[in-house]
């Protein structure tokens, strides 16, 4: 329930549930100190904020060892239009998932800010035209 919606009440979540508010207070907070929820935030609309293009982005680096691996995720880290990094198997290392204004916007992050990487190797650009899902529901 809180996944779908952060502002559920405690009294809200036991009356769906059938319970009384003191289990579900409970639950709730062993799942924050077991970490199993990370924090509360909210989801803006991209497209409402100016960010229409998103771009998945394959990623190879020319070198491999530990050293270059370590060094190309601090940087990304601190790219704020990637909202997503992940290391990956296959014919590229990395899949960012990326945000900006318009295509303009992409070919400037592309061109000062990744490429200025050190051990960057190849791009590849993969532009969405639909987005048919988008959640972030974990299956339970």
């Amino acid at each position: 329930m809180l996944q779908e919606d952060a502002f559920l009440t405690t009294k809200e979540m036991a009356a769906r549930l059938d319970l009384t508010s003191t289990p579900v207070y409970e639950r709730v907070k062993r799942l924050e100190r077991e970490g199993c929820i990370g924090r509360y935030t909210a989801l803006l609309n991209r497209r409402k904020i100016g960010l229409s293009l998103l771009v998945f982005c394959d990623v190879a680096l020319k070198e491999h060892n530990r050293e270059f691996l370590l060094r190309f995720e601090e940087a990304v880290v601190r790219l704020p239009e990637v909202l997503e990094c992940h290391h990956i198997t296959g014919e590229y290392d990395y899949v960012l998932k990326v945000v900006a204004q318009d295509m303009d916007g992409y070919q400037l992050f592309i061109k000062e800010k990744l490429a200025a990487l050190e051990n960057i190797g190849r791009v590849q650009s993969h532009f969405v035209m639909t987005e048919v899902k988008n959640s972030t529901v974990l299956p339970l």
